[in-house]
C-alpha cells in the first residue's frame, strides 16, 4: 500500500476510534518532541495532526502526498537537503509506505549527527494486529503492513541509530462503539504493567549517531592542578625574607 493512498489513513483518524488513537498519539508526542532541540523539525505524513506543537524549533514543517501538507513530497525521495534536520517525526508513515525501509533512509540522509527520529506504528502482535487478519485489506488502517518492533529496531541499528527510549499504547480492544470501548478502559491503565509488549501502537525514539562524532574532552581538574603546581613559586615567610636579604648584604661588604 503507497502512501498515495494515505489520504483514508488520515479520515479514519476521525472516527471514533481514530480519535482514540489520536489522543494517544497526541498525549506522547508533545512529552517527547518539547525537550529536543534544534532549527529543523519535519513531520511526514497525517497532515490534519500537529505532533509537533510541543516542540520550539523555529522552523517546523510537515511534508505528505495530501491534505494540508507544507511540502507535498514522496516519503521514499524528500526534497530536503541531506544533514539539515534536526527531528523528524514518522507517524505511520512505515507501515503505508511500499518500501517502508527507504522512508527510513530518507530520514538519516536529512538527519544531521545526533539528530532525532521519533515513530509510531501499529503492532502486529497485539489485539490490533488480531483484527487485521480479520478484516478486509482495503479498510484502513488494517490494510497496511503492520511492520513489528523487533524488525524496526533492526532496521534502526542497521542505519546507524540508537534507540534512545520507546513505549506501548492502545492496550484496549479495538471496537468501534465507543461504549463498549470504555468498559476496557482498566487494560489501558494496566497494560504498561501486565502486558508491556501488547499494546496496539508502539513508539521508538531514536538518535543518529556518526562514527568519529563523539566529543572527546581532557581531564580539566587534573590539568588544572598540574598547571598550578608548574608555575606557583614556593611561599616564604616574611621572617625567612629578612634573614635572606641581611645575609646578602654581609656578602656585599665583605667584598
Amino acid at each position: 500500500m503507497s502512501l498515495k493512498n494515505a489520504t483514508g489513513l488520515s479520515n479514519w483518524f476521525f472516527t471514533s476510534l481514530g480519535r482514540y488513537v489520536a489522543s494517544i498519539e497526541q498525549d506522547y508526542f508533545d512529552r517527547e518532541v518539547a525537550d529536543v532541540f534544534g532549527f529543523n523539525a519535519f513531520q511526514i505524513g497525517l497532515p490534519d495532526h500537529d505532533f509537533l506543537r510541543a516542540n520550539r524549533m523555529p522552523f517546523r514543517c510537515v511534508s505528505a502526498q495530501h491534505g494540508g501538507a507544507s511540502v507535498l513530497a514522496d516519503a521514499r525521495a524528500l526534497p530536503i537537503r541531506s544533514g539539515v534536520a534536526d527531528l523528524v517525526l514518522l507517524p505511520h508513515a512505515l507501515e503505508f509506505s511500499e518500501n517502508p525501509h527507504q522512508v527510513l533512509r530518507e530520514v538519516q540522509r536529512v538527519l544531521m549527527p545526533e539528530g532525532h527520529v521519533i515513530l509510531s506504528g501499529f503492532n502486529p502482535w497485539s489485539l490490533w494486529g488480531g483484527r487485521r487478519l480479520l478484516t478486509r485489506p482495503l479498510v484502513y488502517p488494517w490494510g497496511g503492513q503492520f511492520v513489528s518492533l523487533a524488525r524496526i529496531k533492526d532496521w534502526l541499528a542497521l542505519l546507524g541509530f540508537e534507540v534512545s527510549s520507546g513505549r506501548m499504547g492502545c492496550y484496549v480492544p479495538p471496537v468501534a462503539n465507543e461504549k463498549w470501548r470504555r468498559r476496557f478502559d482498566f487494560m489501558e491503565k494496566a497494560g504498561d504493567r501486565w502486558w508491556p509488549f501488547a499494546g496496539g501502537v508502539y513508539f521508538l525514539h531514536g538518535i543518529k549517531r556518526v562514527q568519529g562524532m563523539r566529543l572527546i574532552t581532557p581531564k580539566w581538574k587534573s590539568a588544572a592542578a598540574r598547571e598550578r603546581l608548574a608555575v606557583l613559586p614556593q611561599r616564604r615567610t616574611r621572617t625567612e625574607d629578612s634573614l635572606a636579604a641581611r645575609h646578602g648584604d654581609e656578602h656585599t661588604g665583605a667584598r
